[in-house]
Formats: C-alpha cells, sequence, structure tokens
C-alpha cells in the first residue's frame, strides 16, 4: 500500500536537529510501502530545502532520484486538486494535492506533521485518513 507523503515529514528527515527527527526516522525505516508525493510538494520541499543550504538540496535531490519518495501527477491532478482546495481553502494547494493524490492511489494513510490541516479532511468516501507516524501507535 502506498503512503502518501508530505512535506513536513521530509523537513523532518533532513534536519537532524528537528524536534521530530529521530521518531520520524525511525517510523520511515519501518514502513514496508511506498512513499508518494505530488509535484507540488516536491516544490515546497525543495524551497525549504534551498533556504536550509546546499547540502539540504543535494540530499533531496539524491533521495528523489534514487526513488526513495515517488512523484505521481497524472491528467485531472489539478483538476481534482484545485475542486479540494476550492471545498478547504485553508489547506491550500499542495496540501489539497496530496489529498487528491491519495484518492488516486485508493489510500487512506499520509505521512504528515500537520495534523490540524489533514485532520479536517476526509477520502471521497467521507472516512478520516491515517496520519502517519500519529495514528501509527
Amino acid at each position: 500500500m502506498a503512503v502518501v507523503l508530505d512535506t513536513s515529514i521530509v523537513v523532518a528527515l533532513m534536519r537532524a536537529r528537528d524536534t521530530h527527527h529521530e521518531p520520524v526516522r525511525r517510523f520511515v525505516e519501518t514502513l514496508d510501502d511506498d512513499l508518494v508525493t505530488s509535484p507540488l510538494a516536491v516544490a515546497e520541499m525543495d524551497r525549504i530545502a534551498a533556504g536550509l543550504g546546499p547540502a539540504f538540496s543535494t540530499g533531496l535531490w539524491e533521495d528523489l532520484r534514487s526513488g526513495a519518495y515517488a512523484v505521481r501527477w497524472w491528467a485531472d491532478a489539478m483538476l481534482e486538486t484545485i475542486a479540494i482546495a476550492r471545498e478547504h481553502p485553508e489547506v491550500g494547494l499542495t496540501d489539497a494535492s496530496l489529498v487528491a493524490l491519495a484518492a488516486r492511489l485508493r489510500t487512506d494513510r499520509i505521512a504528515t506533521l500537520d495534523l490540524d490541516h489533514f485532520r479536517s479532511l476526509t477520502t471521497p468516501d467521507g472516512q478520516p485518513f491515517v496520519l502517519l507516524p500519529a495514528d501509527a501507535t
């Protein structure tokens, strides 16, 4: 099963000094699932990595190049993303793209530290998302 990957998880993994780094690292190491994200989230990750310095950008690019995180987009992805963002303008396009991606992948699992935004969203059948690693315990 796929797990949709939010920027907050990648940032915590990149920054060893981040308070969430160790628990997120341990969680990701235990996953036997594909981590999948959207191009909008990758752009957000890249912007944050650039602000942290060249080593962070290089690390992110290497993770993407090696397939540590898959990136998926499809013909109607932007239309679906905008529809979700219109229903939930507080989350913005990046998080809306992750919800659209989860629907496309038929998964209810999103890896995120951004619990407030994603707790307000549901799957296409109205079920709450399983937010990892918070809901893993």
